[in-house]
């Protein structure tokens, strides 16, 4: 069998080893050191946030974003419902309620229209504003955040941006992630560049970052003496996992510029699918290259049929997220729906897109997804 095509693998840039000989060099192994620190330093100096705080992954910086909220159990906190689950988790973390609100079909995130709506129709039937909302920027697609932000002002409600598939992505020159009250970043495998796992909270307000590092390092007071006076993680990121980090940022913008090469090509090569949009004063980092397939369009060949006939080659493919309202775990929950991630997550595919890959291998890709289509 040939060597198996990943769907979004790491890829190194060379001076990650550097970053990380220096840890084992003066022995800073353990969480915390100069490289969490420069990395901090790297990510706010990239997106212009003033302040980062480097953690052990998106979901951690959710959950110490949800905490920073105010959020408590019986509170409800919407969220995007086409997405990951780890972007709903840490809302049930808290013992809150997750609210569910679809897409809209430029950005495929959250609808601003039907925001508004859940947030006076959850305000009708509870008496409480929620104290929340979590806009994903899918796939590196960011969400209509203007609109967002503009009703979450009107309304007093914390925005907590999941930026965590989106580094490099902006409206307008302006970073996702630096939005909202709060901003999220992942580090995983498999994003756009990694720490092998981690992730980082983004955020305006220096006491509250600092207050997120504190709870991060398993809140521990000012003491000779191991003393607590609240519950603490253990969320920050080590020192080694870091220097990895140091070295992919300084690769930052050619992954970015590759991923878009990969969906751009598939685009060219593939007009009988539809590819994700991207509005005017958009760009997206191309997290991952995403398409719908219309098997009217494709000679009866439906999403399944190409991502079986790509496994037969031993190339991976993932259909869309399944929408977190159709999610067993979620299903209980208040959802505001327009069938837009319901219609996305039946006919949609991600195709390959390491940027590691070579222009043969997908090349090959694209041959073997015409053969399957016909």
């Amino acid at each position: 069998m040939q060597e198996r095509i990943y769907l979004s693998p790491p890829h190194m840039g060379g001076n990650e080893i550097r970053y990380v000989e220096q840890a084992f060099e003066s022995n800073w192994i353990a969480p915390l050191g100069p490289n969490v620190d420069g990395f901090e330093n790297d990510i706010t100096n990239f997106t212009g946030v003033p302040h980062a705080a480097a953690l052990t992954s998106g979901t951690a910086a959710l959950h110490l974003a949800l905490i920073l909220s105010g959020v408590e159990a019986g509170d409800e906190v919407i969220c995007q419902s086409f997405t990951f689950s780890a972007s709903a988790n840490p809302i049930r973390y808290l013992g809150a309620t997750p609210v569910f609100v679809d897409s809209e079909q430029s950005t495929w995130n959250i609808d601003p229209v039907l925001l508004e709506e859940a947030i006076t129709d959850r305000i009708s039937k509870t008496g409480k504003v929620p104290k929340a909302i979590i806009p994903v920027h899918l796939y590196g697609m960011p969400a209509r955040m203007v609109a967002i932000t503009e009703i979450a002002a009107r309304f007093g409600i914390t925005v907590i941006e999941d930026a965590a598939e989106a580094l490099g992505s902006h409206i307008n020159g302006k970073n996702c992630g630096t939005f909202g009250h709060f901003g999220v970043l992942s580090f995983n495998g498999n994003k756009i560049i990694t720490t092998s796992g981690g992730g980082a909270l983004l955020g305006h307000e220096k006491s509250l970052i600092d207050k997120a590092r504190f709870l991060a390092t398993q809140a521990r007071d000012n003491a000779p003496h191991y003393e607590h006076s609240h519950v603490g993680y253990n969320y920050r990121l080590s020192n080694i996992c870091a220097g990895i980090g140091r070295g992919q940022m300084e690769v930052l913008a050619k992954r970015v510029q590759r991923k878009r090469e990969i969906f751009d090509y598939y685009r060219m090569m593939l007009p009988q699918f539809s590819f994700m949009p991207e509005p005017d004063g958009f760009y997206s980092n191309r997290w991952l290259t995403t398409v719908i397939i219309d098997p009217e369009m494709n000679n009866g060949c439906s999403r399944e049929d190409i991502r079986l006939g790509l496994e037969k080659f031993n190339i991976e493919s993932r259909p869309l997220w399944k929408p977190m309202h159709k999610q067993p775990v979620f299903q209980k929950f208040p959802v505001y729906t327009n069938g837009v991630s319901d219609q996305l997550f039946e006919n949609g595919l991600c195709l390959p897109c390491g940027t590691a890959m070579s222009d043969r291998v997908l090349g090959k890709i694209v041959d073997i997804i015409l053969k399957i289509s016909g």
